[in-house]
């Protein structure tokens, strides 16, 4: 079964108090093993915008869904131009101090595990390893018909093969890999099928908005978070309920939750500490703090 797209949340009464400092949340990593919660604010640093921060991609763009998707072959044409453009983007991108400072932790072991709602595989090319991507990868393609996943290195030179006249520029980049592309741009872009199966429906291995996370990813991460002292959050509003309910988990566990994130979050009744600051910077300072 899958959900209904949850795109925005409204924050209702007063903010709760918030901190500018990382004192609190050095001294949690330093006496427990902590387990990393990430969102696409951990990225907007290596030049990714996040969906829902302060120039967030949804107040100008709507997000792919799994029902636009799988329902029709003009909606596949339409995320596969943009993509295809979007995609080198992404792909380009490189780590910054957050995703560093990440890995850092982790190798000291104050960080015991990490989860991430992207799908930028920044976390990996820091050096962090093993993470749990929540909503899977852009680098990897899966076939709806036969199931088979391959790369997408492989499709992006299928993709150019079969449209060689295809240009455009990318005015934005957006989390999930898309631009904004004019229609007559997007009309014209020729879509390949599964290369093993013949004419299967490739789609990117990520969760789209109203698609479910798949039961043994879900099931992972609440083990990872049921095993740790404590839950840190990282550069999400945690809108979606994909990652808000891992912060309940802990909350109602009685496990500490640590929230860094620029401006309010759907979980912040859960947390125990609030840190409003650039991620960045507050997680280069926190592995000082630790002497990590």
């Amino acid at each position: 079964m899958r959900t209904r797209p949850t795109l925005t949340w409204t924050p209702t009464g007063a903010p709760f108090p918030r901190t500018t400092s990382m004192a609190e949340v050095a001294r949690v990593l330093e006496n427990g093993r902590v387990v990393v919660l990430s969102g696409a604010g951990l990225s907007t640093e290596s030049g990714i915008p996040d969906y829902r921060g302060e120039s967030g991609s949804l107040r100008t763009h709507t997000p792919m869904t799994y029902d636009e998707f799988t329902g029709t072959a003009a909606g596949r044409r339409r995320y596969w131009a943009r993509s295809h453009l979007g995609w080198r983007t992404i792909a380009r991108a490189h780590p910054n101090d957050g995703h560093r400072a990440v890995t850092a932790l982790h190798s000291a072991g104050h960080v015991t595990g990490v989860i991430t709602q992207n799908v930028d595989g920044l976390h990996q090319a820091a050096g962090t390893g093993p993470v749990v991507e929540l909503h899977g990868s852009l680098d990897r393609v899966v076939c709806l018909g036969c199931r088979r996943t391959s790369a997408r290195e492989d499709l992006d030179r299928r993709l150019r093969a079969a449209n060689p006249d295809f240009e455009a520029t990318a005015t934005r980049i957006n989390p999930d890999g898309d631009v904004d592309l004019p229609g007559d741009v997007v009309r014209g872009f020729r879509v390949v099928g599964c290369a093993d199966c013949a004419d299967g429906v490739l789609k990117p291995d990520v969760v789209f908005f109203g698609e479910n996370v798949p039961r043994p990813r879900v099931d992972e991460c609440y083990r990872m978070v049921g095993e740790a002292d404590g839950l840190l959050v990282l550069g999400s509003s945690l809108t979606v309920m994909s990652g808000l309910r891992f912060v309940r988990h802990a909350a109602k566990a009685g496990k500490p939750v640590l929230i860094v994130n620029r401006g309010e979050t759907r979980g912040d009744e859960h947390a125990t500490i609030l840190v409003d600051l650039p991620l960045g910077a507050a997680l280069t300072d926190l592995v000082d703090l630790l002497g990590a």
